[in-house]
C-alpha cells in the first residue's frame, strides 16, 4: 500500500523564493537604469554602481522579510496578508534610508545640474525618505503578493495530492474488503462439502479435497489483493477449485476452458472469477442430478477482453437475489472499484438451461 503524504503542507521550495526575490530586484535595476538612460542623467556608471549597492541591500532586506513571513505559512490567508502588509513597512523604510544615504549623503550627485551639487537640508530627509518608502513599500508588497500566491498554489497542489492519495487508499481498502469477502464465503461452502464427504465415509475423497483446498488457499492468499494477476493464473486457480468440487460431484461436473494464448497474460483482479464459478457449481451442479458443464472462455471484443463463465444443464438457476446474489454484486463492485466504470458485467440466459455471466474488461491496462 502506498504511503500517504504528510498532512502538514510542504513549504515552498527556497530556490523558487530566492529566484523571485532576485528576479524582482534585477527587474527594478533594469527599469530604473533604462529610465536614467532615457532621461540622460549624468554619471551613468556611478549611478548604476550605487543602484546595484542599494539593490543588494534590498535583496538582503527582502530575504529577511521572507524569513519572517514564512513563519506564518500555516496560518489563514487573511492573517498572512495582514502580517505581510505590516512587516513590509519597516523594510521599505530601511531600503529608502539606504537609498537616501548613497545618493544624497555619501558623495551626493545632482541629476539636474552638472555643477557640484549642494547637500540637502536636514528637513528634507524625512520628506524624501517617506517618498522613497512609499515606492519601495509597493515594490515589496508586489513581491510579497507573488510569494503568497506561490505558497497558496503550493498548498493547493499539496491538498490535491493528499486528496488523490486518500482516494487511492480508500479504493485499495475497498478492493481488499471485497476481495476478502470472497474467501470466507468460499471456505464455508467448501467445509460444508468436506463435512458431507466425511459423514458419508468417503475418506479418500475428503483427503484429496483437503489437499486441494490447502493448495487453493496458499495460491489465492499469497498475492496482494489490490494487484492484478494474469488471466491464465486466475483460470488455473479456478480449475483447482473445480477439482475440489469434482471430488464431490465426480459424475455431474464437466469443465471446459478456452483461453487463447494471446490473452493469457491479460491482467485481471485476483479471484474475480471465483464467485462466478462458485455460483455455477452451487446453482447448477448442486441442484441437478444430471450432468452440468461449466465453461470459462476468453475472447477479444474490439478494445476489450471478454470473459464468459457459463453453466449449462437442466437447472442452471439464476442466483437468488436475496441470497447468493452477493457473489455477483461482489464482482460488480470490484470491477467498479478497480476500473472506475471502464469494465462491465452482465448476465444473460440465452436459452433455458444456460446461465451466463460476461465480464468486459479493458485490454492493455
Amino acid at each position: 500500500m502506498s504511503s500517504l503524504p504528510p498532512s502538514t503542507p510542504q513549504p515552498l521550495d527556497p530556490r523558487v523564493t530566492l529566484g523571485s526575490i532576485l528576479g524582482f530586484w534585477i527587474f527594478y535595476v533594469a527599469i530604473v537604469s533604462f529610465r536614467a538612460a532615457v532621461l540622460e542623467f549624468p554619471m551613468q556608471e556611478v549611478l548604476f554602481l550605487r543602484r546595484l549597492i542599494v539593490s543588494g541591500v534590498g535583496v538582503v532586506i527582502t530575504i529577511l522579510l521572507w524569513q519572517f513571513i514564512r513563519l506564518f505559512d500555516g496560518k489563514p490567508l487573511g492573517m498572512r496578508i495582514g502580517i505581510t502588509a505590516l512587516a513590509a513597512i519597516p523594510c521599505a523604510v530601511a531600503i529608502a534610508a539606504t537609498n537616501y544615504y548613497f545618493f544624497n549623503v555619501y558623495d551626493p550627485i545632482s541629476l539636474l545640474d552638472d555643477a557640484m551639487p549642494r547637500k540637502p537640508e536636514e528637513h528634507e530627509f524625512i520628506k524624501e525618505v517617506v517618498e522613497l518608502s512609499t515606492a519601495r513599500y509597493f515594490f515589496l508588497v508586489a513581491w510579497a503578493a507573488l510569494y503568497l500566491a506561490l505558497t497558496f498554489a503550493s498548498h493547493v497542489r499539496d491538498s490535491e495530492r493528499r486528496a488523490a492519495a486518500f482516494a487511492q487508499a480508500a479504493q485499495q481498502a475497498e478492493l481488499r474488503a471485497l476481495r476478502y469477502q470472497v474467501n470466507p464465503h468460499f471456505l464455508f461452502n467448501t467445509l460444508n462439502s468436506l463435512s458431507s464427504l466425511v459423514i458419508t465415509g468417503r475418506n479418500r475423497e475428503a483427503e484429496e479435497m483437503i489437499m486441494n483446498l490447502a493448495t487453493f488457499f496458499r495460491s489465492s492468499l499469497s498475492g496482494d489483493p489490490t494487484m492484478d494477476v494474469p488471466l491464465e493464473d486466475e483460470i488455473a486457480l479456478q480449475q483447482l477449485y473445480l477439482a475440489i468440487e469434482a471430488v464431490r460431484f465426480p459424475d455431474r461436473l464437466r469443465v471446459e476452458i478456452d483461453l487463447p494464448q494471446d490473452l493469457a497474460g491479460t491482467p485481471v483482479p485476483g479471484l474475480i472469477l471465483q464467485p462466478l464459478v462458485e455460483n455455477a457449481v452451487k446453482h447448477g451442479v448442486a441442484q441437478t442430478k444430471g450432468q452440468v458443464k461449466i465453461s470459462i472462455r476468453a475472447q477479444r471484443a474490439a478494445d476489450h477482453v471478454q470473459i464468459i463463465v457459463e453453466n449449462a444443464g437442466k437447472s442452471a438457476l439464476r442466483p437468488n437475489p436475496d441470497g447468493e446474489g452477493i457473489g455477483l454484486s461482489n464482482v460488480a463492485n470490484r470491477l467498479l472499484a478497480r476500473f472506475e466504470g471502464r469494465a462491465q458485467m452482465r448476465t444473460e440466459r440465452p436459452v433455458p438451461g444456460i446461465f451466463r455471466v460476461i465480464l468486459l474488461l479493458p485490454s492493455g491496462q
